[in-house]
């Protein structure tokens, strides 16, 4: 069977697997980001604790992906849940990073003059602070999301959900005549919603950053 044979006699399951593989991605990334922000806001004027930040989320991506599914098997069991830990736990390096040099990087004159005027401290954070830093922040959730696309396709080992599987069924059967087949598939479709969601990333960054201090 040719490929574009095979893609259209199981074009539902890709579908379904494609839309499992984003959702994953995408609930996991709004986690991360959401946990990745909060720790460069408490670590970012802290020297030690930036430092100590960036080296602990430095130090999970040393990990194998895969040895870091199975670990958490006998911990959480098999499917959605070791997707999930393994998934937030890798997007938040770039994430925690980027915040923490934008966070350093933004103008204390403008921090000073929000103070001068009375804004509060989570005022001028939410209202100064995290804008002017937002676009390192969104390079960081960029670089995450294209990160997290590859390794998502890992849990299927953990029978997790995502186009894995398409790429671990073609692995096990190969000599057959859709092994290939099955690994392209999968491998193709990862890298279209790696494109998607980077277009998205890109006019969420037009839509948000200020034209003045757009990269």
């Amino acid at each position: 069977m040719g490929f574009w044979d095979y893609l259209s006699s199981r074009h539902q399951q890709l579908l379904t697997d494609a839309f499992q593989h984003a959702s994953a991605v995408f609930q996991c990334m709004v986690i991360a980001t959401v946990l990745g922000i909060l720790i460069g806001v408490v670590s970012y004027r802290s020297g030690w604790g930036s430092g100590l930040a960036i080296t602990t989320t430095s130090t999970i991506l040393t990990i194998p992906s895969l040895a870091m599914i199975g670990l958490l098997i006998p911990l959480v069991g098999l499917g959605v849940a070791p997707t999930v830990v393994t998934l937030t736990l890798y997007g938040l390096l770039p994430i925690v990073r980027n915040s923490i040099v934008g966070l350093r990087g933004v103008d204390p004159a403008l921090v000073d003059a929000a103070k001068g005027i009375g804004m509060s401290r989570a005022a001028r954070m939410l209202r100064v602070e995290l804008p002017l830093a937002w676009p390192p922040i969104l390079t960081g959730i960029r670089v995450s999301t294209q990160m997290l696309m590859g390794i998502a396709a890992i849990a299927a080992y953990a029978s997790g959900p995502g186009l894995g599987n398409e790429i671990f069924r073609g692995i096990a059967s190969l000599g057959s005549a859709n092994a290939l087949n099955e690994v392209l598939a999968g491998t193709l479709g990862i890298v279209v919603l790696a494109l998607l969601f980077d277009a998205a990333y890109v006019l969420i960054g037009r839509l948000t950053i200020p034209r003045g201090i757009r990269v």
